[in-house]
């Protein structure tokens, strides 16, 4: 189906959206009315512009405060009218949004309600312009798409429909299956925003809170399909108000929202993109750093060997039991210190997931490569990490490792096993992208999003997963846009023996994360351990943690450059990543000065 996105919902000059939503693949946009008169540009030269783009002007809005008003006070809006609609001429665009009244002297009668609209229809198809009529879900009279159709049903005019919202309809928990008794033809445009399920006032939430389909907790898919049995043909449309979006660069934005789109008409069964292919592990997780030596000595610390070397570029390969780090110090390394910069995720069918990731809009990442390299597909996170698509020794699939050639170490240790989960800190305005990216074009489950307490703020965090849990990611964003701090990364090494894991570290040189006696002074008052057990933690730096199906203990490395180490141990079932020590260890390492 076409595709269309209000100018509302994205960042930037009227100019810079048009841009935006044509190169991320939109048909059409929405004219906010806001945007037209802040721009220098004509409305000729506005509809020259999107025409050059590939755009249509599928609708402009809004009229507002327009029926069941006074008498008087009708007669101007109707001149006002006249002179939009010539405007609308001008643009090009034939479909106008006209809001139910929030007007205070608007009167609670359906019947002049209905009046004033056919009498607005009857000036619109002058100039052959529709009137798509949209309930508010804090309209004074009018709240509610049903209540919006009986109006327009009654006004019984060839150039008036309704225009559904999905916010203003499912925010007041409207049922959607009445969508099914609007004639097609009568629906004029629909409007798609999804929002995060919240009890507050709906027009905050609503000017605020909105976000892209998938981001959110309603039920976008189960309208949709409701709109699309009543035979609607016109666009999808994005209308998103969102202080976040409007705020970040337009492009990306424009991306992610079509990246939606395209979800939610796969979830519809409108569109068909190459299935999902879900990671089944973690190959390897790739550091850059300008200064090998820091994070060399972390990683042997932790009893990792340096096994082998690329045969043409400058990257390491660190190995313990399944665990692998790449340490890359190529031209591009930051000079910030050592960062993560690419995860290479196992995957049974390499090719299918790169052909899922680009369909659903990821870059495609080129590579410089020799000739006897594997092949690796790799796209861009919207974080800017890169995703390689991996196998690790399995037969009929290029093997990464063939690109490296052993190198003389010692064995490694034993005690750690895995990666156990990656934590990768986002741009503060692509949190709600990053999570819907990594389900849809990963095919990862997202859990709920939590609140971790810092020191200087709330950082908010959400894992994705697997189903067996053997890849986990944990994106999260810092208390603050200017947080430099907050974008410290971290790689989660699994262990069945944190103890021992911890003591080994530190015997070999490592220094761990100190944490304040307090926390333990509380451990004690909340749960019993064996004698010298507590002690032990305390002396070593490991957090615990408990849920009714296991218990989890952890510890931290210092930072390295903007990456540090977590060794974890979780025995039973335990799902979780020890969020409620999550503010101890912020506070212990706003505490401590990381090295460089």
């Amino acid at each position: 189906m076409r595709t269309s996105i209000a100018t509302v919902s994205i960042g930037g000059s009227l100019t810079e959206k048009l841009t935006a939503a044509a190169r991320a693949g939109f048909d059409g946009i929405e004219i906010f009315e806001n945007d037209l008169l802040a721009s220098p540009l004509t409305p000729e030269e506005i509809r020259a512009r999107c025409a050059d783009l590939g755009l249509s002007i599928d609708l402009y809005q809004p009229m507002r405060d327009i029926e069941a008003v006074p008498a008087e006070e009708f007669e101007r809006n109707l001149r006002r009218a006249r002179r939009k609609f010539e405007l609308m001429n001008r643009l090009g665009a034939d479909t106008v949004l006209v809001c139910s009244s929030v007007c205070p002297h608007a009167e609670d009668d359906d019947a002049l309600a209905a009046w004033h609209l056919r009498r607005l229809a009857d000036v619109a198809q002058e100039f052959g312009i529709r009137v798509a009529y949209e309930a508010l879900a804090w309209g004074r009279h009018v709240s509610t798409y049903d209540h919006a159709w009986r109006v327009v049903e009654a006004a019984d005019h060839p150039a008036l429909g309704v225009c559904l919202d999905s916010f203003h309809i499912l925010a007041r928990g409207s049922d959607p299956k009445g969508i099914e008794d609007i004639p097609g033809e009568k629906i004029f445009f629909l409007q798609l925003a999804d929002a995060p399920l919240m009890a507050m006032d709906v027009l905050q939430w609503s000017r605020h809170y909105r976000c892209f389909p998938g981001q959110g907790g309603f039920d976008l898919a189960g309208l949709l399909a409701h709109v699309m049995r009543a035979g609607y043909t016109g666009p999808l449309s994005l209308e998103v108000f969102n202080d976040v979006f409007r705020q970040a660069e337009a492009a990306p934005t424009a991306v992610d929202a079509r990246r939606s789109l395209l979800v939610l008409q796969e979830a519809t069964g409108l569109a068909a993109p190459p299935p999902p292919v879900v990671p089944t592990g973690v190959a390897f997780a790739e550091l850059v750093t300008p200064d090998v030596d820091p994070v060399s000595a972390v990683l042997g610390a932790l009893g990792f060997a340096r096994t082998a070397r690329h045969r043409t570029k400058p990257v390491d390969l660190w190995e313990q039991g399944a665990a692998r780090v790449l340490v890359n110090t190529g031209p591009a390394a930051r000079r910030d210190g050592t960062a993560l910069a690419a995860v290479g995720l196992e995957s049974p069918d390499p090719e299918g997931a790169a052909r899922r990731a680009e369909a659903l809009l990821a870059p495609v990442l080129p590579r410089r490569r020799a000739p006897q390299d594997a092949p690796l597909e790799a796209v861009s996170a919207p974080d800017g990490t890169e995703l390689f698509f991996c196998a690790t020794g399995r037969s009929r699939l290029p093997d990464w490792r063939g690109d490296f050639e052993d190198v003389p170490h010692k064995a490694p240790a034993s005690g750690i096993d895995r990666v156990d989960h990656l934590a990768l800190t986002q741009p503060w305005h692509q949190f709600d992208e990053a999570a819907l990216f990594h389900r849809s074009v990963l095919g990862l489950h997202a859990q709920e999003s939590v609140d971790v307490a810092d020191p200087y703020g709330l950082h908010r965090s959400r894992a994705v997963t697997n189903a067996d849990g053997s890849v986990r990611i944990a994106l999260s964003i810092g208390p603050a846009p200017t947080d430099d701090g907050a974008r410290a990364q971290h790689i989660a090494l699994g262990t069945e023996d944190v103890v021992a894991a911890a003591r080994r570290f530190r015997e070999a040189g490592g220094r761990l994360l100190e944490v304040p006696a307090n926390y333990y002074d509380d451990l004690a008052a909340q749960y019993e351990f064996a004698d010298g057990e507590l002690e032990t933690y305390r002396d070593l730096g490991i957090l615990y943690d408990r849920d009714a199906e296991g218990t989890f203990l952890h510890c931290y490395t210092h930072t390295v450059g903007r990456v540090f180490f977590e060794l974890v141990q979780r025995d039973g079932g335990y799902r979780g990543y020890g969020a409620r020590n999550a503010p101890v260890r912020l506070a212990a390492q706003h505490a401590s000065r990381p090295v460089r």
